[in-house]
């Protein structure tokens, strides 16, 4: 069958993709190898501990990044809004009380309004004053968005601008563990989207979480007349003399002069004869695990009112694959209960999400899997208390998934949940009319992945309609 073009994935960046094409009466085609669309930033259910009942949860969302007040113009959550035609209202923001970055000396605050950070280090570091008031200015100056640029060091500009290895640290720590495929640093060019994204713009979260946005977005490509196909899975991307034409799934094929892969940069070159002659791609070692815990009360706010804490229990931040199964010296802790506004009853979330190893936790059997398992919950639990004293909440529920269910539910080489190393900023591969959109184009986070749908469906699905 013939289609203008066909998207591999309907991750957020294959769902934007989509409705952008559909908007123009584009003939497109999205495949997706699972029953449900989100990728990533997904969901899932579990049975209750006494097996009555179902819960569901997010995979991924702790926050959505870039929040802004409804009206605000020239942000980058306004043009999602602008180019996909959705309403700010749908979305149901609710954004954060504040978040911290917790080391052991020092913690850091900060919220949806910049001024707090700024303040927080002011007070925290008050050497480093000039110095991070010139980094906010070369942010500024930067042009993160030029897709010609090549890849340089964060640390190192870190470091020519700020003398004290602690903020460094403590200014990387949530950058680099909501969004870098590198170990240990990050490319200038996404520490300047992060920043934005995280500091100057900060966090938020749908009511109901990310199956408000994956509902949206569904009905938006149903509305449109859009065709999507689930249990699909790409086996082989076809071509011939250096050019994509179609796509196959199993004893179908489906042509196109544009294809738009979400699926991530390695893993599109294994679906190729011509791109596995290439140079593969280098798939990246950042993968993760997290516990959920359900209570049957909320955490009081008198005992923890941030909404997400970035900890680490010393001075250096170690932003790497765990040498172990996962490492309990850092971790993220999220207590979705604390966006605004704030509704005190019912029952508390906690979520706690440590560095892993994908290849530790391959190797085990299945009866190691579930005790190993456990084992990061009794952790994950220990560090929810060591940010709730006092609390003496009944818990109800928890489950941990592992970097094995990032792979099954993904396919991403590795359980990789930041692609890459190799990023294609202008989306290009070897292959004429192919082109990678979402995490290994360079744009991360929900709102990132679907901003890069949506710009690279514009640049080469819709360069007739410019």
């Amino acid at each position: 069958m013939q289609y203008d073009v066909i998207v591999i994935g309907a991750g957020m960046s294959g769902l934007a993709a989509g409705i952008r094409l559909a908007m123009f009466d584009k003939k497109v085609l999205i495949l997706e190898k699972h029953t449900i669309p989100g990728g990533l930033n997904s969901y899932y259910q579990r049975r209750n501990f006494s097996g009555g009942g179902i819960r569901q949860f997010d995979v991924g969302l702790h926050a959505l990044t870039n929040f802004i007040k409804k009206g605000e113009k020239a942000k980058p959550f306004s043009k999602l809004l602008k180019q996909l035609r959705l309403s700010y209202d749908d979305f149901k923001l609710c954004p954060q009380s504040y978040s911290k970055i917790s080391f052991p000396d020092v913690e850091l605050k900060f919220s949806n309004d910049f001024e707090l950070l700024k303040n927080e280090v002011f007070e925290k570091f008050p050497k480093q004053m000039d110095a991070f008031n010139s980094l906010v200015q070369k942010i500024d100056s930067f042009n993160e968005l030029d897709l010609s640029l090549g890849f340089s060091s964060a640390r190192v500009v870190l470091k020519e601008t700020l003398s004290d290895p602690l903020l460094i640290e403590m200014i990387l720590c949530p950058l680099l563990i909501y969004g870098s495929a590198w170990e240990n640093d990050m490319d200038f060019a996404q520490f300047v989207i992060m920043f934005k994204s995280l500091y100057y713009e900060g966090f938020s979260r749908p009511e109901g979480g990310v199956r408000t946005i994956i509902s949206l977005m569904m009905d938006k490509l149903k509305n449109l007349g859009a065709e999507m196909k689930f249990k699909a899975p790409v086996s082989e991307i076809l071509s011939k003399n250096g050019k994509a034409y179609g796509v196959k799934v199993g004893e179908s094929e489906y042509h196109a002069p544009v294809i738009l892969s979400s699926i991530g940069l390695p893993e599109t070159y294994t679906l190729n004869n011509e791109l596995k002659k290439q140079v593969s791609p280098r798939v990246g070692s950042m993968t993760f695990l997290e516990s959920i815990f359900v209570f049957d009360q909320k955490i009081p706010l008198n005992v923890n009112d941030s909404t997400i804490t970035f900890y680490n229990n010393h001075s250096v931040y170690e932003y790497q694959k765990a040498q172990g199964l996962f490492d309990s010296r850092s971790a993220v802790v999220c207590f979705p209960d604390n966006y605004e506004p704030l509704n005190r009853s019912g029952e508390g979330t906690a979520r706690i999400t440590f560095m892993a190893n994908f290849d530790e936790w391959q190797k085990l059997s299945k009866e190691s899997y579930a005790e190993e398992k456990q084992k990061v919950a009794e952790t994950a639990l220990g560090i929810v208390k060591k940010f709730t004293p006092g609390f003496e909440g009944k818990l109800l529920f928890e489950d941990t998934f592992s970097p094995l269910t990032i792979a099954k539910y993904t396919s991403h080489l590795g359980g990789t949940v930041y692609g890459s190393i190799d990023k294609t900023r202008d989306g290009k591969t070897p292959l004429e009319n192919l082109y990678i959109i979402g995490t290994d184009q360079g744009f991360l986070g929900i709102v990132g992945s679907i901003l890069s749908g949506i710009s690279l469906a514009n640049l080469y699905g819709l360069m007739e309609e410019k």
